[in-house]
């Protein structure tokens, strides 16, 4: 990095001029580039990954360590924080360089780890198996022998990456090396050779469509908001990424900033936009700071602001922090959220495109819809709809979370099984439990049985399966699951946090809950004609989400009801033995299981009965206990606790 010298700006830029998107690079533009990526560096490079999950496992340590151990030991040694690639299981994630050598990745690098893994890679040039994961192919570089290359192991074998490309690659935080790796060149070929009614053509014949929900054709949006007379028009990111289990967003901004600001921009000159911003969640801090950077390293490069790249072309671009609400992903509570009222939704039409922000024409897209343009603008139309499937044209990022092994950040083709996603790339359920079912879409998707495993996955296959794609967060579940918990964990945070406007969503949502939590109570519970009410109030669940569903003013309280739909739909008996049985399969629900001792079993040991909160177990020392089934509140640390396996789990007749 030192060789490169003060006119690095200048040089860099030059590839954006007329004949630099025509990919003509000179010879020192080339040079310079090559020296960015840390190709023929003369000494060590060791890249860690600092993106929020890393730096949850440690990764801030690791790099604390690195620095202070260095300039001992390695002292021209060069550290880089990158962002995720992506397996956040093994964070945190480092990757070594040694001149003239592939990069070679490594897993669950802590500090305590890093002396040891120096020294080795270092000083000895042997790699430790028992940490490696593989070596980015680079074929200007030797590899090491009987190493496996990254694409090639099984969590990245049946990933496409094109969104998530630079994400654990570059240096986030160097608009020098975005620019080395081909950055901001589909932003200016779009203003020097296109006009906006061409790239909305180009956008549109993709077959692009919406990556945040359900998935509305983006070039039909942006020829409605650029047929519209008008002043002044705004085009905005919506990176409030609400839903549990996602942070395809999040990851995507810490990792690569400049990716999302060029498509940004991008979008904006493509509806004749000057003003720009991302509405981003406030406890997103790392993504806020990282885009607060690249923002003012793209103004200093002269890509943002005025006449940018001699093309008389004026943008900015600013961000907007969003107090957390999860109704605010909706656009038109977005728009209230952006000017200063309550984050309620607007009745439509008039659409966003036509009368949006401040009453202006404005599109809103998502982080990864607005990260797919610089491929697509620089490769073409035909490019990007060259996979996928007939209705969804190219690629999908997910966030792999619950019961899986390889939990992290994925990319893949539209039209790719669940049965790759869950087996190949996931690894598959841990322990050796069974897989059950899939959440995907968030608390407005639904959830996929194990039985449509092979089912593809795109927006129209997703929507006759009874979910949506969503943002893309991909909650696995296994035999221990309990589907009508899980349904009425997401109908009590879809109800808190509905905006209370409109009855359906508000009013629907909250008795759906209720009908629930009747279901997953005992006997106990009621009195009366609690029973009588309680089997009224399950015959009418159906209705009522399919009247919320109808009836609700956004598409918050439209989707709501899809958990309970689709979990009635392929869990059934799940549902019957809730409520005709008293009996929760899986043996989550507390108050509908029941633990017995073995007397076969008991040791008489007493661990049991010291470890209960409710003092529900007595017995003799050396004989065996007893639990009192009125007394036990289901908490099941008794069974946690028997060396002997002498407490059993009761439901019905069964024994578990």
């Amino acid at each position: 990095m030192n060789s490169i010298p003060l006119d690095l700006k200048q040089v860099l830029l030059s590839v954006l001029t007329h004949d630099g998107i025509k990919q003509e690079v000179t010879g020192k533009a080339r040079e310079y580039a090559e020296l960015l990526k840390h190709r023929g560096t003369a000494h060590p490079v060791i890249r860690v990954g600092a993106a929020t999950c890393g730096l949850s496992a440690g990764a801030g340590k690791t790099l604390a360590k690195l620095r202070e151990l260095l300039p001992k030991t390695f002292p021209d040694a060069e550290v880089v924080e990158t962002g995720c690639i992506g397996l956040c299981a093994e964070e945190p994630i480092a990757d070594l360089q040694l001149p003239g050598r592939t990069r070679v990745v490594f897993r669950k690098v802590t500090a305590d780890k890093v002396e040891a893994l120096l020294d080795s890679v270092l000083k000895k040039q042997e790699l430790p198996a028992d940490s490696l994961l593989g070596q980015i192919r680079d074929d200007t570089a030797l590899p090491w022998e009987k190493v496996p290359f990254l694409n090639d192991i099984p969590f990245f074998r049946k990933q496409t990456r094109r969104v998530l490309c630079n994400c654990g690659i570059l240096d986030p935080g160097s608009i020098e090396e975005y620019l080395a790796y081909g950055g901001y060149r589909a932003f200016a070929r779009s203003l020097h050779t296109m006009t906006p009614l061409e790239i909305c053509d180009e956008v549109e014949r993709s077959g692009l469509r919406g990556r945040g929900g359900a998935g509305f054709p983006t070039g039909t949006k942006w020829k409605t908001a650029l047929s519209q007379p008008s002043d002044q028009k705004y085009m905005i990111c919506n990176a409030d990424e609400g839903d549990p289990g996602a942070f395809m967003d999040r990851a995507l901004m810490e990792s690569d900033p400049h990716r999302l600001i060029e498509g940004l921009a991008i979008a904006a000159y493509a509806i004749g936009a000057s003003r720009a911003y991302i509405y981003v969640r406030a406890e997103y801090k790392l993504a806020i700071r990282r885009l607060t950077d690249a923002l003012a390293q793209a103004r200093a490069y002269g890509l943002l602001g005025e006449n940018i790249l001699d093309s008389g072309f004026d943008l900015k671009i600013l961000l907007k922090k969003g107090a957390g609400a999860f109704v605010c992903g909706e656009e038109t509570a977005l728009i209230n959220s952006m000017e200063g009222k309550r984050g309620t939704p607007r009745p439509r039409p008039p659409y966003p495109a036509v009368k949006g922000l401040f009453g202006k024409p404005s599109v809103i897209n998502n982080v990864e819809t607005l990260a797919n343009l610089p491929g697509l603008i620089l490769n073409g139309d035909e490019w990007f709809r060259s996979i996928g499937t007939e209705g969804s044209r190219g690629t999908k990022v997910f966030a792999l979370s619950g019961k899986i092994v390889n939990t992290g950040l994925i990319e893949v083709k539209m039209g790719t099984t669940l049965r790759d996603i869950i087996f190949d790339i996931g690894g598959g359920v841990p322990n050796r439990k069974k897989f059950k079912a899939v959440q995907i879409g968030g608390p407005s998707g639904g959830c996929i049985p194990a039985e449509l495993l092979d089912l593809p996955i795109d927006y129209e296959t997703l929507r006759d399966a009874g979910a949506i794609m969503g943002s893309g967060g991909l909650v696995a579940m296994d035999e221990t699951t309990c589907m009508v918990d899980m349904t009425k964990f997401f109908l009590d945070f879809v109800q808190n946090e509905s905006c209370g406007k409109c009855i359906p969503c508000r009013e629907g949502t909250r008795h759906l809950r209720e009908i629930l939590e009747q279901i997953t109570h005992g006997r106990k519970q009621e009195s009366g004609n609690d029973a009588l009410i309680r089997f009224k109030s399950v015959i009418e669940l159906r209705n009522l989400a399919q009247v919320i569903k109808e009836t609700s003013l956004c598409g918050l309280g439209q989707t709501a009801p899809n958990p309970v739909l689709s979990t009635l739909r392929w869990f059934r008996d799940e549902y019957e033995a809730h409520i005709f049985e008293r009996r929760c399969p899986a043996g989550v629900c507390r108050e509908l299981i029941r633990y017995e001792i073995a007397e076969d079993r008991c040791r008489g040991c007493t661990v049991c009965a010291t470890q209960c909160p409710a003092k529900a177990i007595t017995g003799t020392p050396r004989h065996p206990y007893r639990i009192d089934g009125s007394l036990c509140t289901g908490c099941g640390r008794c069974r946690k606790v028997c060396k002997f396996n002498a407490v059993v789990l009761t439901q019905g007749e069964d024994r578990v």
